[in-house]
């Protein structure tokens, strides 16, 4: 049983890696110019019509904000810093994009990863990004504060310590503004509902656009 259950669980999970990649090949890079989301299910739009999550929100204001950029959502739900980091090189490749925003971490923290490793995966996306033409941008995460406050600060500083070593721009965490208000989140009080979707664009936005080249 314990057998049939790992076996489920990771058929699962790679149907959605497929689904990602099958999205993420609807945009044909060279086209125009492309941003790479590189996310777990904050960005997945989990439990939610995907165009109503925060990412294709932000594929709107681009167009409606005369951005030329086509935004390619390679986001699995569950995903770590690891996992990322093992899909990202086939992914740039492919898309050669021009920014790729790394939201990632979550997972890794409920895990309690050491925060080497969580550094290490984080700092090896960014520079894999560089390297091959695009420019990184990196999103704070956060986790509840029951996992003691040592792991807990540490956490969130990891981000902000890869971000100024490599100087590559940080989200500041982009749930902040819904994080106390439970209606902001679906019934597992985890994912944030749809109607929260436009505040977290928001709260990443300043930071997407100051990393953008002049429409």
């Amino acid at each position: 049983m314990l057998l049939r259950l790992v076996v489920t669980a990771a058929l699962a999970f790679a149907a959605c890696c497929a689904r990602a990649e099958a999205a993420a090949g609807e945009h044909v890079a060279g086209r125009s110019p492309t941003i790479l989301v590189l996310g777990d299910s904050l960005s997945a739009a989990y439990g939610i019509p995907a165009e109503r999550g925060w990412v294709a929100l932000l594929q709107e204001r681009l167009r409606q904000r005369g951005y030329p950029h086509g935004v390619v959502n390679a986001s699995v739900s569950g995903e770590t810093t690891a996992g990322g980091l093992a899909r990202l090189p086939a992914l740039l490749d492919r898309h050669r994009p021009q920014m790729v925003l790394i939201e990632l971490g979550g997972n890794d923290g409920l895990r309690g990863l050491p925060l080497t490793e969580l550094e290490d995966n984080l700092r090896r996306a960014a520079v894999l990004c560089r390297d091959a033409g695009a420019t990184p941008v990196l999103f704070e995460m956060r986790i509840p504060s029951n996992y003691g406050p040592t792991y807990t600060q540490g956490f969130q500083a990891a981000f902000t310590k890869v971000a100024r070593a490599l100087d590559v721009p940080l989200v500041p965490f982009f749930l902040a503004d819904i994080a106390l208000d439970p209606d902001a989140f679906l019934d597992d009080g985890i994912h944030p509902s749809a109607d929260a979707q436009p505040r977290m664009l928001d709260a990443a936005w300043p930071t997407i656009e100051a990393a953008l080249p002049a429409p």
